[in-house]
């Protein structure tokens, strides 16, 4: 409360006490058979009596400024350092194409060779082939050395009649009667060729056996 407030209330009990006392007096007097002047005295007074209010207040003085208080600044606190994670990279992923099946090559087989033309007529030597293989015609190493031997050779003979292969099927034991056998025989032997059955020469094949032996 404040204090004009706490001033007027005593103000005011002061003056309700005294009206009170006036109130009791009167009452004693009208019980007590007082004089009516006296009565009307007390009423004069009662009604000239005037209640002042009490002076105002003073206005409040503002309160007297803080002290000074110097307030310390606050710590500098460091910040602890910023750690950065490594950046993981992922590996680029790499992708091999992957290359289509080669496709299957089909080889197609070779045409079959046409069968050989039908012989209706065999080659005929012309002459005793013998003669060729004579004492006269006996290779020089092996008569020397006394070679003897049967030698077996397959021959080629062309649609001319001449022999045009020679291979040993059959061999003496001695390579110089085997050598002079197809020497022999593809130089001097002739042959009418063989025909078909139309009559035109074809080529065939021919076996010789020669024997090489020393005449004593």
């Amino acid at each position: 409360m404040a204090y004009a407030d706490q001033k007027m209330s005593g103000s005011k009990i002061v003056a309700i006490a005294i009206v009170a006392v006036l109130h009791i007096a009167l009452g004693y007097a009208f019980v007590t058979g007082l004089a009516y002047q006296y009565v009307k005295k007390v009423s004069e007074k009662l009604n000239t009596f005037d209640v002042e209010e009490p002076p105002p207040p003073p206005p409040d003085e503002p309160p007297p400024p803080p002290p000074d208080v110097k307030v310390a600044p606050p710590p500098v606190v460091t910040p602890p350092p910023i750690v950065q994670a490594p950046t993981t990279v992922a590996p680029p992923v790499i992708t091999t194409p992957v290359p289509p099946p080669p496709r299957p090559v089909v080889v197609a087989p070779p045409p079959a060779p046409p069968p050989p033309p039908r012989v209706s007529q065999a080659a005929v030597a012309k002459g005793n082939p013998g003669q060729y293989f004579s004492q006269d015609n006996y290779p020089p190493s092996a008569l020397r050395a006394g070679e003897e031997g049967r030698v077996v050779a397959m021959l080629t003979i062309g649609t001319d009649g001449r022999v045009s292969e020679c291979e040993v099927t059959t061999s003496s034991g001695s390579a110089a009667l085997d050598q002079a056998t197809c020497r022999i025989a593809k130089s001097r032997v002739r042959y009418s060729p063989a025909k078909d059955e139309n009559g035109q020469p074809i080529a065939s094949r021919q076996t010789l056996p020669v024997r090489w032996q020393i005449q004593q």
